[in-house]
């Protein structure tokens, strides 16, 4: 379960995000190279807000069992579904993609131990967003050299694949540094407790 839950980190899926856009850039389609930019980044944006608020206020969220939604789960989903729409050429793919990427690492994370099933499923819904925003704004893809983009993703998937962020560490502080303003949030974290796992 960890080898395939390493592929959702962001030290993979930045620099695959990054590859990608570069890509789609270079045959041409800027409009795509910049929804997928934009859209990605907003979804990374999204867990990264939804992280702060739960991870800030977990003595409200904690009978929720909400500390941390899944930022792998947003990545991965948001990601695939915008893939499997560039290499099918068809929008009406991105969804059930998206859909599967979630269930699969998803269920990684949970089976890890890493995530509860209530952050696993906010971080779906952040990245099943995502994923309808690029079929919604991307457009059709224009007939693209499939074999480049293929190439890009799983070289720098590969390469850089057992990698870690250590992002969730700095975010936990953040939280914990925002929740002394935030009236109703003050008292001890939950998280505070259970560890940083």
């Amino acid at each position: 379960m960890r080898y395939l839950t390493d592929f959702a980190d962001q030290a993979v899926i930045l620099p695959v995000v990054l590859a990608v856009a570069v890509t789609l850039a270079l045959q041409g389609w800027r409009r795509g190279a910049i929804t997928w930019l934009v859209v990605v980044m907003g979804t990374f944006a999204a867990t990264l807000c939804a992280k702060l608020m739960f991870l800030s206020c977990s003595p409200l969220f904690g009978p929720m069992d909400v500390q941390s939604p899944s930022g792998h789960v947003a990545a991965a989903t948001v990601v695939t579904g915008g893939l499997a729409a560039m290499l099918t050429r068809r929008r009406d793919s991105i969804i059930p993609a998206a859909l599967v990427a979630a269930v699969v690492i998803g269920l990684s994370r949970l089976l890890l131990g890493m995530h509860s099933l209530p952050e696993v499923i906010i971080g779906a819904l952040i990245g099943l967003a995502g994923a309808a925003a690029l079929m919604r704004f991307a457009g059709r893809p224009p007939a693209l050299r499939l074999s480049p983009l293929i190439a890009v993703v799983v070289i720098v998937a590969t390469v850089l694949h057992g990698l870690h962020l250590p992002a969730e560490a700095a975010i936990r502080h953040t939280a914990y540094r925002a929740a002394q303003f935030i009236p109703a949030c003050r008292g001890t974290p939950v998280w505070r407790h259970r560890g940083t796992g």
